[in-house]
Order: C-alpha cells, then structure tokens, then sequence
C-alpha cells in the first residue's frame, strides 16, 4: 500500500495526517516541528499566547525543520485578528481555526496568499468555507477533544460533507492510530487531524503529570463539561469537572483578563488550561479527545508515525484479503 499525500493548495504533506493545535501551550514549536519533520503537516496552538511569543515559537519551528508549518488560533480568542495577522506576516504554510466562524479570515488569507483551512462540523458550514475560499475543510465530530460544535459522530458527518464540496477534506475526532487513520481514508478523507496522541509524545509541552494522569484514566473518566466559550469541551474528570459539575458557579472569576471575544464567566478557561498544561492536574482543566484510553504509552512523535504507517499496510493487507 501506498500512503497518499495531502494536499492543501500548494502544499503538499508526505503523510495525510495534520497534528491537532491544542492550547493552551501543549502544540509549541518542538511538537509541530516533529511531526512536520515525519512528513506531517505541524500546528502551533496560538490561542492563549501573546503576539510576541507566537512570533518566537514560528520561528523556533521554522529553525527546527523544512516541513510544513502553520497554526491554530480559535477564533473565540480575544486577540484572533491581532495573531492571525502575526503568524501571516511570519509567513506561515497555512491557518487552521475553530471554535466559531470568521469570514474575515478568509480574506486576510489571499491578501496574504496563506491557505485558510477551517474547522467545522455541519455540511453547511463546509460550503460557505469553499465559497469564500477555504483551501481545505476539518470535519470534526463529538469525538475530537477540546470545543465542539456538534453531538455527532465525525464518521457519519464526513461522506456527507465529501460529497458536497470539492476541496480536501480532513476528519478530526477519535483518530488515535494507524487503523483509525485507514478507516477514516476509506471513508473519503483526504487526510485526517490527530490531536490526543501528539498530546501524549515526548515532544508535547504538555507537563509529564498531566500525560500520566491521562494515561491512567479509564474509558468512564470522559466528560463533557460547559466551557466559558459556550460550546461543550471535552475532556477527562478530575477534581475541577467534579465540582463544577455540582455547583456551576463556584469557579465564577471575580476578575476578568479578556482573553474571549464572548464569555460566559462560569470559569476562568485561560487560567484552567494553564494550571493543567502546567501539572495541576486536579484543579486544571484536561480537554482530550474521546478515545484517550486507547493510548498505552509515551512515545517520540517518530515512533508514532512509524506505528500509524504499519498500522496502516496492515490494515491494507487485511483488506485487500477480503
């Protein structure tokens, strides 16, 4: 079996896989830099970072490798246009956002002739992506981590949202190995976008007691909890999700930093975000994908491509046996 490319306008990633950009400070310029080394496509999660240090991580990646570089910004950020702006100008191979919608994004993409590549989870966002210029369309359905804009599955939204555009299309949610990426191909993806297992790689930012602790978290451990963006995260219990689960408003900030365009004041998300990228693992908030407890172990993010590519043929042999 030949492992396709992906191709996103004039970029062309060697293996059909993009790693997820998670914030807050998991997805740095070692993660992306690693994975763009293998042949993937690299993001830099610039949601939570100030403009200065977005600057330094593009260029720590860029130092670090040739392969393809962009970022993820959420556009529920406060700062979105201020670090889209940055990261273009840093001249980036691509912009991938979620967490809402922005035409404008599009725009500032072919002023600066950067592919725009959104995440959305409905057939009709995917078409008014291709029209205002999308290079490329992320479905992503309940099972990815983090925010989520639908209940459904990602392999039940995918073949329709093939069907109804004509740029690459790439699933997100529940992509943990080799077999799953097969699958999802077979489906009709042109790619797919991994985030929980480049979280859980000795190149992640992420601090080893929080990759320990998802680890050891069992199948019963996912939760979905209501994020201050007003979408629902998920991510795995801990004392945090436990009692905001029982009392919505005792993590009410008495203060607020402004780091969302809208928010619902529930939590302070920055902040929980950090405390768990920082090792807090009982008073951070833990967003992952679904299938987290499928992942066994820490590994370089080479060996997990190399296990995503045998997994890959051997799924194919078992196929093509069939």
């Amino acid at each position: 079996m030949r492992i396709p490319e992906l191709r996103i306008a004039d970029l062309i990633a060697k293996i059909p896989i993009i790693q997820g950009g998670m914030a807050i400070r998991i997805s740095l310029a070692p993660l992306a830099a690693a994975v763009a080394e293998e042949g993937g496509i690299g993001l830099i999660a610039g949601t939570g970072l100030s403009i200065a240090e977005l600057v330094a991580e593009i260029r720590e990646a860029r130092r670090r490798t040739q392969g393809i570089i962009g970022v993820n910004i959420m556009y529920a950020s406060g700062q979105f246009a201020q670090l889209v702006k940055a990261a273009f100008e840093e001249k980036i191979d691509l912009l991938v956002s979620g967490a809402g919608f922005s035409r404008d994004m599009f725009t500032w993409g072919k002023e600066y002739q950067i592919p725009v590549v959104p995440i959305v989870s409905t057939v009709k966002l995917a078409k008014i992506s291709e029209k205002l210029g999308a290079a490329a369309i992320i479905v992503e359905g309940k099972e990815a981590g983090g925010h989520l804009g639908t209940d459904r599955s990602m392999r039940e939204i995918l073949p329709e949202v093939k069907q109804s555009v004509d740029i690459p299309v790439i699933g997100a949610g529940g992509v943990v190995n080799g077999t799953d990426v097969a699958e999802v191909l077979a489906l009709g993806a042109d790619g797919v976008q991994m985030g929980t297992r480049f979280a859980l790689s000795e190149e992640s930012s992420a601090a080893p007691a929080w990759k320990e602790y998802l680890l050891q978290a069992q199948e019963e451990d996912h939760r979905y909890i209501k994020s201050p963006v007003g979408l629902p995260g998920s991510g795995v219990r801990n004392a945090f999700s436990d009692r905001l689960e029982q009392d919505a408003e005792a993590f009410k900030p008495t203060s607020c930093s402004g780091c969302l365009k809208h928010c619902l004041r529930n939590f302070c998300i920055t902040d929980r975000l950090n405390k768990a990228q920082q090792g807090d693992i009982k008073e951070g908030l833990i967003f992952s994908g679904a299938y987290f407890y499928k992942i066994k172990e820490i590994l370089s993010v080479h060996r997990i491509f190399e296990g995503i590519k045998n997994e890959m043929l051997h799924y194919r042999k078992g196929a093509d046996s069939t």
